[in-house]
């Protein structure tokens, strides 16, 4: 329990971490009592509660994991035993057992990652916030080291919360039933299903001769002999083998996993530690692949969590640890604005749908789905197939809109080329967490979808400046139906409404300039830093025109005749600078034969480490000051 009565954040930091400020790595857990690992449980869901209440973060899937996590680090020997954990979010306990108690600085600028990082410990192996990799990764490690000869060395693939819905996690399952002798453990971290608990001896009997050698060996003794019996051989021996199946199915619900040929231990109590250390024991003591199914419940043991129907307190910000309420009260969001106008849409016609792939309250459709239930599609962690269904939805007279973060439409690339655009499909496509997102890291940044989304013919793509232009550009969106339409924005508080002083034709004029020495290009949400890096060359007396194109994919011939009499260029975007709209912008000016100089902002081709979004921009040059002194030295060369 929290220690209300510390006086200090440190100080309640230091009362909370007794025991485990002793855990400096796994082994250290060898040493313990039943009765220390069970307070070592209890105090870490106190410290998770008092850490990531301070600073928000994945708070109910990792207050889930926690006799699991402790489990697996008492069978198996990390970092020689690698452990996978799918979605990475889930590796909170994992950090801590690892010794890493700083959770002060999580998702901070220089601090511990939300996320496994290689940089910060050998027991990390995988990021893997892109979910639904890691079976895929640990049947490739697992392999490999069989190939080396290195076959006493296990491979654990944690997977759940969702990862498990994902399509490629199952392409993986078919190649692992496939090669049943390596030394793989799958836990399946259930925490959306209960299942009745397996309970006396029986179970544990049965539990007990599943996950061992000489149950397989009467398996295998039994199919040769039966099989050289003709004709009722073969039947007499898969009726057996259905009697067998189907006394274990009475106690437990194996179901298709062992369908597949992968053995199967459980449902174990996820909670009972000394149940999950025993399941794991005799996976790791079977010398094959073995799929240890655990039931667990998100948000356990913290009330606040619990209670919360919608999510379980899946992620959280800044929030008072014994009420669970917020501290930090969040303005209107860039999603607050799209949610809205969509309802409104959906209000005025019938052929709006929306799907999404297991993202239905962070991109904004819960209130969607509460109004018109059979027009929302969840899909799970599938991104392909939710493209392609929108496409087929598309096809039969409906207008699918696909909300998803903007890094996880790279995952569906594929299906938006081959399938929606080939067939030029009306699909509006909106990417929530555009550009920089900061604190989740590398992975989630949303730098990646204009590059990818400029190459795709007849798409088209918009950019919007504040929460008026969402609404604006989404109406202007829906109307397409021979095409993939994109919209993009950023997280957080929608930027302050920049009204335009002017137009032209598509093209809204921000900063009007009748001689200008540049025309300054802004992109989206980017629209508050061109303003103020014109206000900075003003004062260097550098006259700028500030325009935003709005739809910026294809380039516009209305934004090549501003550019067409301007005596300079430079584009402000936050996305990745070299496949991005400054690139689209510059190359069609060279194709006119325009020597027109071209300078382009924009994200570097390089994953960013976490930090707050003020950070990361800071840090990759995308600022008022450093741009403004940029075009200065460029434009008095």
């Amino acid at each position: 329990v929290v220690d209300s009565g510390a006086t200090s954040p440190e100080e309640r930091h230091r009362r909370i971490v007794g025991l485990l400020s002793s855990i400096s790595g796994p082994a250290d857990l060898s040493r313990l009592s039943p009765d220390q690992l069970t307070e070592l449980a209890a105090e870490i869901r106190s410290y998770l509660v008092d850490s990531v209440s301070r600073t928000g973060g994945h708070l109910g899937p990792n207050l889930g994991v926690v006799e699991l996590t402790m489990a697996i680090h008492r069978v198996f020997d990390s970092p020689r035993d690698t452990v996978v954990f799918d979605t990475g979010h889930q590796s909170y306990v994992h950090k801590l057992l690892t010794g890493r108690h700083d959770f002060g600085t999580l998702r901070k600028q220089g601090g511990i990652s939300g996320y496994p990082s290689r940089a910060e410990s050998r027991h990390d192996v995988v990021e893997n916030s892109h979910a639904s990799t890691s079976l895929s990764w640990a049947i490739g490690i697992a392999t490999g080291r069989k190939l080396r000869g290195e076959t006493d060395r296990h491979t654990v693939a944690v997977i759940g919360d969702g990862a498990l819905t994902g399509g490629m996690a199952w392409e993986a399952l078919n190649n692992i039933a496939a090669n049943p002798d390596l030394p793989l453990v799958i836990v399946v971290n259930d925490n959306e299903r209960s299942y009745a608990p397996t309970t006396g001896g029986m179970a544990d009997y049965l539990a007990s001769l599943r996950a061992t050698k000489n149950y397989e060996n009467v398996l295998s003794w039994g199919k040769r002999v039966l099989h050289k019996t003709p004709v009722v051989g073969r039947r007499t021996y898969d009726t057996l083998h259905g009697v067998k199946k189907g006394i274990k199915d009475i106690v437990s619900p194996q179901g298709m996993f062992e369908d597949l040929g992968l053995k199967y231990l459980g449902p174990v109590d996820g909670h009972d530690l000394a149940a999950m250390e025993t399941a794991l024991r005799r996976a790791h003591d079977f010398g094959g692949v073995v799929l240890v199914h655990a039931i667990t419940e998100k948000g356990h043991g913290y009330v606040p969590a619990t209670s919360d129907e919608a999510d379980r307190f899946h992620a959280v910000g800044v929030i008072n640890p014994e009420t669970g309420l917020p501290l930090e009260l969040s303005g209107r969001s860039w999603t607050d604005e799209f949610s809205d106008e969509l309802l409104d849409l959906a209000d005025e016609r019938e052929d709006i749908v929306a799907l999404t792939a297991s993202m239905l309250i962070p991109v904004g459709l819960a209130g969607f789905a509460q109004a018109y239930p059979e027009r929302v599609f969840d899909v799970g962690i599938a991104e392909q197939h939710a493209v392609t269904m929108a496409s087929g939805l598309s096809f039969a007279g409906m207008h699918p809109v696909v909300a998803i973060y903007a890094t996880f439409l790279n995952r569906a690339f594929d299906q938006l080329l081959m399938d929606c655009a080939l067939h030029k499909q009306g699909v509006t496509f909106v990417l929530d967490r555009a550009g920089v997102t900061g604190t989740d890291g590398a992975s989630h940044n949303g730098m990646w979808d204009m590059g990818l989304l400029s190459i795709v013919p007849g798409l088209r793509l918009a950019a919007p400046r504040d929460g008026a232009q969402i609404r604006v550009a989404l109406r202007e969106a829906v109307a397409v139906e021979d095409g993939p339409t994109v919209l993009r924005f950023p997280k957080g508080s929608v930027a302050e409404p920049v009204q335009a002083v002017g137009a032209h034709g598509d093209v809204d004029i921000l900063r009007e300039s009748e001689h200008p020495d540049l025309l300054l290009v802004s992109v989206g949400a980017m629209s508050g830093v061109a303003l103020a890096v014109a206000e900075k060359l003003g004062a260097q007396g550098i006259s700028t025109k500030v325009v935003d194109p709005r739809w910026v994919l294809p380039v516009s011939d209305d934004l090549l005749t501003l550019i067409g009499a301007a005596p300079a260029v430079a584009v402000i975007e936050d996305n990745l600078v070299d496949t991005g709209i400054g690139s689209a912008i510059a190359a069609r000016v060279r194709a006119g034969g325009n020597p027109l100089p071209v300078w382009t902002y924009g994200i570097p081709k390089q994953f960013l480490d976490h930090g707050s979004r003020g950070q990361v921009l800071e840090r990759i040059g995308l600022t008022p000051d450093t741009i403004a002194t940029s075009l200065t030295e460029h434009l008095r060369d």
